[in-house]
């Protein structure tokens, strides 16, 4: 019995069949997998605040170190050791850090929609900063930084960790702003759904936040290709939501009063 093959205009139709199914669910699957992403960060995040919670009640509320340039009490290092593979020397600096015998796992402190491994020298495992004003670089820039735990006021309305997008390879430094100014120092990472990133805050907490700014945007995507004009970030005077936000949650000693 001879069997009936598809004319041409059956298999075009297969095809165009096809393409439209995917045209749809495609859209759906890569919403389902930046949804699996921002779940994973915010944990990761999660973890992170509960581990710098650790340290502080282990040291009579004192916090870890916020800049890694400061070896003697930071929270992690820089790229470590002699290992040919960039990864596993960043890596080796996270678990030289005081926070890593807290935290117990090194892959808590990237987000796994950080791409900067695919654009720079490979060096970018550790998407998160802290806050400059936590025992971080407030320190060595304005001597306003926060020592207890107990100096932090209204702790839930505090971040800790920042997601940070530092276009030279790794997160050197902490995430430093000018509080009482118009601009921050360090870009912040966009990451999720092209507008959110992630905070963890100071009560132990970690949620994703949306950015609302354009500027804050498109700052995020030029650090995310290795564009270092993006420091000391000044955003238009009609787009300050962002800076406003990061203002108030930005913990700091106040300055002193002028004689």
């Amino acid at each position: 019995m001879r069997t009936r093959a598809f004319t041409l205009i059956e298999l075009l139709v297969v095809i165009a069949i096809i393409a439209v199914l995917m045209a749809i669910l495609l859209p759906s699957l890569n919403l389902a997998k930046d949804q699996a992403k921002r779940m994973h960060c915010v944990s990761n995040v999660k973890n992170l605040t509960l581990a710098w919670m650790l340290y502080k009640d282990d040291h009579d509320g004192r916090l870890v170190g916020g800049h890694p340039a400061r070896t003697s009490d930071a929270w992690m290092l820089g790229p470590r050791g002699n290992d040919p593979d960039y990864i596993e020397q960043a890596k080796e600096g996270l678990r030289q850090g005081k926070l890593f015998p807290y935290a117990k796992n090194v892959n808590i402190y990237e987000c796994p929609s950080d791409e900067r491994r695919k654009r720079s020298k490979g060096l970018a495992f550790g998407s998160f900063s802290v806050a400059g004003g936590l025992n971080g670089e407030e320190r060595e820039w304005s001597n306003r930084h926060l020592i207890l735990y107990q100096e932090i006021e209204r702790p839930a309305t505090k971040y800790v960790f920042v997601e940070e997008i530092d276009p030279r390879g790794y997160n050197k430094g902490s995430w430093v702003m000018d509080r009482e100014g118009d601009h921050w120092i360090d870009p912040l990472a966009v990451w999720h759904s092209k507008n959110r990133g992630t905070l963890g805050w100071a009560d132990g907490s970690a949620r994703m936040h949306t950015w609302v700014n354009q500027s804050t945007i498109d700052v995020a995507k030029r650090a995310a290709w290795g564009d270092t004009s993006v420091f000391d970030f000044t955003p238009p005077a009609d787009e300050r939501d962002d800076l406003e936000f990061m203002h108030r949650g930005y913990a700091i000693l106040p300055k002193p009063r002028s004689r």
